[in-house]
């Protein structure tokens, strides 16, 4: 490095020194593609498919919903869109139907339902779906599917709720659906790949493993909020007069005798049990629906699975002996 005196009298540096300036630009740019990296991973892992774990897929299952915000549903469009083609038949091909939301999906997967039908010689299939849906989107697909059910268990609370859900509007009124959903298809296979070589980029969000045969759910969870199911008494009369209505206006579609159609609820921290027993009271039907005591749910809304198996146990042993009439006057069970 030399220190010159120009002509004008001022002192200037030259030099050596020509290799530590010309490099800085080189490592401002690579610090910011280093930081862009980073925040596009991270956003990989925390709001796509990536926030879940790929640990259970298998040949009989798919996910069905992953909580990352840019991925969350795919089973809505798996259905309507018949992504999932042996899905779709073994819907069509059930003995027993069950329609509800992912509240009944979590309550019924369990190896108490399996070992139930197991016995009945019947075959059945969890056709609840996550997102609070409802009856518009159930009875649109039910069209598709055309079931061969000799008997529907119908999950009360929310169900004859008449607004489009956010998913359903996802698949049944956005032109570019499908592609949508055919894309959420393919990352399925990138994730299962890429989280069995490395499991520590995969997060551990909420996520809802969907068996193709039964519909039933296997759900992870790195996070969970343990609350005691409890039952709300309070009535809203206009919810009731509501859902009585789109009751009455969907169960003479469904292709059963009304004693084959079971109503029940599956409980939850503030189960609003006094409005669809009034539902289930003006509609002139009993409700099946147990109410054990000690049941949790592991995040307000779902049972947990040791009261998953002690409630789906208790609505088998209330509602089977209806169940196997219906089967065995429809000629499906068999002794």
């Amino acid at each position: 490095m030399h220190i010159i005196k120009t002509g004008s009298g001022l002192l200037m540096i030259s030099g050596k020194s020509e290799g530590l300036f010309p490099s800085r630009p080189a490592i401002y740019i690579c610090f910011i593609l280093c930081s862009v990296i980073a925040a596009s991973g991270y956003k990989l892992r925390t709001q796509t498919i990536f926030a879940c774990q790929a640990t259970l897929y298998n040949s009989d299952r798919y996910i069905a919903y992953c909580n990352g915000a840019r991925y969350a549903d795919y089973e809505h469009g798996a259905f309507w869109f018949d992504l999932e083609p042996s899905a779709q038949t073994f819907a069509a091909n059930a003995d027993v139907l069950f329609l509800g939301n992912s509240r009944l999906q979590i309550a019924l997967s369990t190896a108490a339902t399996a070992d139930w039908f197991l016995a009945a010689s019947a075959r059945y299939y969890l056709l609840g779906f996550s997102g609070f849906e409802n009856v518009i989107f159930a009875e649109e697909l039910l069209r598709r599917i055309r079931p061969k059910a000799g008997v529907y268990v119908i999950n009360v609370d929310d169900f004859f709720d008449r607004w489009v859900t956010p998913p359903a509007q996802a698949v049944m009124r956005d032109p570019d659906g499908r592609n949508r959903y055919e894309e959420k298809r393919l990352w399925q296979r990138v994730h299962e790949r890429v989280c069995a070589k490395l499991p520590a980029f995969c997060g551990n969000d909420l996520v809802f493993f969907r068996s193709r045969e039964t519909g039933a759910y296997t759900t992870l969870s790195g996070k969970q909020k343990i609350m005691p199911v409890s039952y709300d008494q309070a009535i809203s009369q206009e919810l009731v007069n509501s859902s009585t209505a789109a009751a009455i206006d969907f169960l003479p579609h469904l292709p059963v005798e009304r004693r084959c159609i079971i109503l029940t609820t599956v409980p939850y921290h503030g189960t609003k049990i006094a409005n669809v027993k009034a539902i289930a009271t003006a509609l002139g039907e009993h409700l099946i629906a147990p109410e054990i005591p000690m049941l949790q749910t592991f995040d307000g809304a779902h049972l947990d699975q040791p009261s998953a198996e002690h409630w789906s146990q208790a609505f088998l042993q209330a509602a089977g002996s209806r169940i196997r009439s219906c089967l065995n006057e429809h000629g499906a069970a068999h002794p």
